[in-house]
């Protein structure tokens, strides 16, 4: 998200810092302040005359800029650093990616992949409604592609390099800012984000049930339940809501398969209560491989029931026309969930919440302060991170970075 525009058009995307390896649980109180600052990246105004570039342009200076902001991690990573812990005993500590927090478009850009492509997988958008996970898309693969294009073609040449790059799905960045990073993968570091897919079931099983039931229908069932402690009750429309929070989308989940059962086919409804528990459990603050069998089995259900969807006509586009497909990136991102957490840890702790604090805390109320001409400004705070804040995160095993 970008710091919002202020007196001297002052708008930017914040780049957040923190330390992997602090104990879960005190890494996801929002008290616990353990996202900092660390950068201010340039939104860019690009006045290039081929307007498809600018998209390059900017993807381009995005990793020139984490290159350069992350150079003093990637030497620690190389050869590591001493730092003393709370009862001044010295380690040797390394200090690799563990984790990127960010969004699906951001992620591509990142990986360096194109649009309609996986950013963790070699899946393209007509796959990605397959009920398998595809081979990953490894640093080491994107690497070796950048440089067969680079054997051909000038990266300078903005416009060849990228009508070559298409042809390895590729976004035109040719020097990633992971490329000289240690142990740095973006199919590893690229953690799932669960909101999305709570998100996911407000955009897509939401209206599903809307066109299966009709939105007055479904409003009305929502509105007769008896209130729950506990429960948020919606006594009003809900079909016709556009601005709505991610704990909406989380609590419309408690009611949605109750208020439809009975009217659908029964696969239809197994379809979406996969879908359910896929989410349910892939919020787990702990998982064993009985857990993660649980998971993948849920996924599996979905696929197996998911023909029922588009049997009833229910997802429709734009004119209310039936689409008879699954390009749907969050739906081929769920095939990722539970190799990431074998390699990463639970995906409950790379959640955006804590992140989206921080966006306030760090970044929003010092911007404020800066325009009100409270002496806290954000324009003094950063000259303060950019010079020391780089050393002062890495004091452990890992760190992982959100950028909002």
């Amino acid at each position: 998200t970008n710091i919002s525009a202020m007196t001297g058009d002052r708008i930017a995307h914040p780049l957040l810092i923190g330390i992997a390896n602090i104990k879960m649980s005190t890494h996801l109180k929002l008290s616990s302040n353990l996202f900092m600052l660390t950068a201010l990246l340039p939104v860019l105004k690009v006045i290039y005359e081929k307007k498809h570039m600018h998209g390059v342009l900017k993807d381009r200076l995005i990793h020139q800029c984490l290159d350069i902001i992350l150079e003093p991690i990637k030497k620690a990573a190389h050869l590591g650093i001493v730092m003393s812990d709370p009862d001044g005993h010295n380690h040797y500590c390394f200090t690799p990616l563990i984790g990127y927090i960010a969004d699906t478009p951001e992620a591509a850009m990142l990986a360096t992949v194109g649009g309609k492509t996986s950013s963790v997988t070699m899946a393209m958008y007509k796959q990605f409604g397959v009920p398998f996970q595809h081979e990953p898309c490894t640093a080491s693969m994107t690497l070796a592609q950048l440089s067969i294009i680079k054997s051909r073609v000038d990266p300078q040449d903005i416009q060849v390099f990228f009508r070559e790059a298409q042809k390895f799905c590729l976004n035109g960045v040719y020097e990633p800012f992971w490329r000289n990073m240690l142990l740095s993968c973006p199919s590893h570091f690229l953690t799932p984000e669960l909101p999305y897919f709570h998100k996911q079931c407000w955009d897509h099983d939401m209206k599903w049930c809307i066109n299966t039931v009709g939105a007055s229908e479904l409003d009305f069932w929502i509105s007769v339940l008896q209130p729950v402690a506990g429960f948020q009750h919606f006594k009003g429309s809900i079909s016709k809501l556009k601005q709505v929070t991610g704990s909406i989308h989380q609590d419309v989940q408690h009611y949605l398969i109750g208020v439809i059962t009975g009217v659908p086919s029964s696969d239809f409804v197994v379809a979406l209560q996969s879908l359910m528990d896929f989410r349910y459990r892939a919020q787990a603050y702990a998982m064993d491989e009985d857990d993660l069998d649980k998971l993948e089995h849920s996924l599996a259900d979905f696929h197996a029931h998911k023909d029922s969807i588009l049997v009833a006509g229910v997802r429709r586009g734009k004119g209310n026309k039936p689409i008879n497909n699954w390009y749907i990136p969050k739906l081929e991102l769920m095939q990722n969930i539970a190799p990431s957490i074998c390699c990463s840890g639970v995906a409950i702790q790379w959640t955006a919440d804590v992140t989206e604090h921080a966006h306030i805390m760090e970044i929003k109320d010092p911007a404020l302060g800066c325009c009100t001409g409270k002496p806290a400004g954000i324009t003094a705070q950063t000259h303060t991170h950019t010079l020391g804040c780089t050393w002062t995160l890495i004091t452990g095993m890992g760190f992982h970075t959100g950028k909002q």
